[in-house]
């Protein structure tokens, strides 16, 4: 079902004053914290960088698991979107061929009727 054109206007425009407000936040953030920080990463290893910097290079080493999970599990489940497709174009094509003339069946030979009741102990032969 898709949504009328005048609600995705509404949504696009929405969708768009939120991330002016979100990178005017994240600038004013960055102006007012560009201060100069000392990170040890190892004994011996010294980083200068200033604070913003580092905020933005642990965001993205932390979304990076979950960016490697989201495009796992997409190429998983696309697989399989292709494997059900080709399978139901298979049955589709099978529900459309032709069908075959069925041959005619030989007559069963003609016996006759079984007796397979044995008879009964009273009555008298």
């Amino acid at each position: 079902m898709q949504r009328p054109v005048k609600e995705r206007n509404n949504v696009g425009i929405v969708r768009t004053v939120i991330w002016v407000l979100l990178t005017i936040i994240l600038v004013v953030f960055s102006m007012a914290n560009w201060n100069p920080v000392t990170v040890t990463i190892w004994p011996g290893q010294v980083l200068d960088t200033k604070l913003p910097v580092l905020i933005f290079a642990a965001f993205l080493i932390g979304s990076l698991p979950l960016w490697i999970a989201l495009r796992t599990s997409r190429w998983s489940l696309k697989r399989r979107i292709e494997t059900s497709e080709r399978q139901l174009a298979d049955l589709r094509a099978m529900a459309n061929r032709p069908a075959e003339t069925p041959l005619t069946p030989e007559p069963a030979p003609q016996s006759k009727p079984v007796n397979d009741i044995p008879p009964s102990p009273l009555d008298p032969q």
